[in-house]
């Protein structure tokens, strides 16, 4: 005769894998909304540094460097910022090129979110 206690029985509930799915869908959808504004912030810092380091813009004006990163951004479909939102200062002869701005993302009726970015050419 077998007197051992039979092993608890582990696993998902229904109610625990709900939950959990739930959560997962929520984390998805904000994922989901927040990363063109993080991917346009990238490409907004690369044009800069590629405008800082190209060497027809080393000695230009600032005219000419707002028109450079202009081109550039209509290329990469920027549309956070635009040419007149750029900040130009100099480090010796190579221009630093700097902006601030934000994007607001909608996420369910009147829950946003309010993003703020500073992309520099400055070296990180």
């Amino acid at each position: 005769m077998n007197t051992t206690m039979p092993m608890k029985q582990r696993g998902l509930t229904l109610s625990g894998f709900m939950i959990g799915a739930f959560l997962f869908v929520i984390a998805a959808i904000v994922l989901l909304k927040v990363v063109p504004a993080y991917i346009q912030d990238a490409r907004i810092n690369s044009i800069f540094k590629e405008v800082a380091h190209d060497p027809d813009m080393q000695k230009a004006a600032p005219h000419d460097i707002q028109m450079s990163f202009d081109k550039r951004a209509t290329i990469d479909d920027i549309t956070a910022i635009n040419y007149t939102d750029i900040d130009i200062s100099s480090d010796g002869d190579t221009p630093v090129l700097s902006a601030s701005y934000h994007v607001k993302v909608p996420l369910v009726g009147n829950i946003s979110l309010y993003l703020e970015f500073n992309p520099s050419s400055a070296g990180k």
